[in-house]
């Protein structure tokens, strides 16, 4: 009987498969370095490597950005799964209390562009802590974390109201959204989408609009704003949007294209004093350096 002895598999570096995945995710070097705290060479270096070791090309390159081959898609599922496990092991030594469940609530708005981001870090960095969310409107928001439902909640408000609720992590300028190169906002009456009853950027923008004495018509009426930007890149309203929610396919309209400049909103966030435990209090930091990294209003 012949016995085949052979040399054991090569074992993956975490720290460039950690490289892979924020280039898999950025769809660029550059950006990736960023990341990783590595420079683009060390980046490509880092690539070319596991590329060698795996004999397999992981990366479609262009001119401006990077693609993952057939090869990187499958790579790209392991890879998330072993960094997820080194994470959740290193964790239960280092971080042994950090476990438990946390109750998160936020607007619509958040939930849907900058949420998802925060709770993509924090999972990083807290395998051992699990965050449900509630996703309601600002003033129910309130209303749970006071009545303990919620341990912690962001919430949008003017800069009149709720001054004294929680503490100030955005201050966002509000804007009219409409169509790229669109005429929505020519029309008369004007054509608005707007949310709900007891929304902020609803009261900000019709009192706007009164004051300026311009005829208005709500076009679509909707508490979700994914009808509100379906709206907007039909061309068939403008809406008020804070700034930051000014896609590619989208203008910001203001007192130039005849439309009342709205105001600021505040962002804001506020804890349950009596639930304020390691892992709530880990949510709430990773929330407030999150708000930190972007762009303020001036």
């Amino acid at each position: 009987m012949t016995v085949s002895f052979r040399q054991p598999l090569p074992l993956l570096d975490l720290d460039v498969l950690r490289t892979f995945v924020a280039i898999a995710e950025t769809g660029n070097f550059s950006t990736a370095a960023e990341v990783v705290f590595r420079t683009p060479s060390a980046v490509s270096m880092q690539v070319k490597k596991l590329e060698e070791q795996l004999g397999t090309v992981l990366f479609l390159r262009d001119a401006r950005s990077v693609s993952l081959t057939e090869g990187g898609e499958t790579l790209l599922g392991y890879a998330r799964r072993m960094i997820a496990l080194s994470n959740e092991a290193v964790s239960r030594f280092i971080m042994p209390d950090m476990r438990g469940v946390v109750r998160l609530g936020a607007p619509e708005d958040i939930g849907q562009r900058l949420l998802p981001m925060v709770l993509r870090r924090f999972a990083d960095t807290h395998p051992g802590i699990t965050v449900d969310v509630t996703v309601d409107m600002s003033a129910k928001l309130i209303s749970r974390v006071e009545e303990q439902r919620l341990d912690l909640a962001l919430f949008n408000c003017v800069k009149s109201a709720h001054q004294e609720r929680g503490e100030l992590v955005m201050r966002e300028k509000l804007v009219w959204a409409g169509a790229k190169c669109g005429t929505a906002h020519r029309k008369d009456p004007l054509p608005i989408s707007i949310w709900e009853d007891g929304c902020i950027w609803r009261a900000d923008a019709l009192q706007a609009l009164e004051r300026q004495r311009t005829p208005y018509r709500i076009a679509y009426l909707s508490g979700h704003s994914m009808a509100q930007r379906a709206a907007v890149l039909s061309d068939l309203a403008v809406a008020p949007l804070p700034r930051s929610n000014i896609t590619e396919d989208m203008k910001a309209l203001g007192e130039k294209d005849g439309l009342p400049e709205l105001g600021y909103f505040d962002i804001r966030l506020i804890t349950s004093s009596s639930r304020m435990t390691g892992p709530v209090a880990a949510v709430a930091e990773s929330i407030r350096h999150f708000f930190s990294e972007l762009p303020q209003a001036a």
